[in-house]
């Protein structure tokens, strides 16, 4: 289950579970196009809990930034170092913005 909260702009999302992979992907997808609404500027995505992140997950990541509005972002808040590891060698750390907690990363996005 993924879950979602939209605050003055900003959605943070929380992925339950410690896997997003093949088998957890298709409800992250359809939380995420039920769940986001086209006037967010941001999104923060809680990857506190995320222990595994398989291609598949990795792609539905990717999928969310590229359904965002123009001009909204999407940044990872408590990637742990499995997370992090898959985000350099795919060279996706130049594309993300990292923070060590929602807390922090809501503060960098002015919210």
């Amino acid at each position: 289950m993924t879950t979602i909260w939209i605050d003055d702009g900003v959605a943070v999302v929380g992925v339950d579970g410690d896997r997003l992979d093949a088998a957890a992907t298709p409800a992250f997808k359809q939380a995420l196009d039920s769940g986001l609404s086209t006037d967010v500027r941001a999104v923060i995505l809680d990857a506190s809990g995320l222990a595994f992140v398989d291609s598949t997950g990795l792609g539905a990541i990717v999928g969310v930034m590229k359904r965002l509005p123009e001009g909204a972002t999407l940044v990872i808040a408590g990637a742990q170092a499995p997370l992090k590891r898959l985000l350099q060698i795919t060279s996706l750390d130049r594309l993300f913005r990292q923070f060590d907690s929602v807390e922090e990363a809501r503060a960098a996005l002015g919210n």
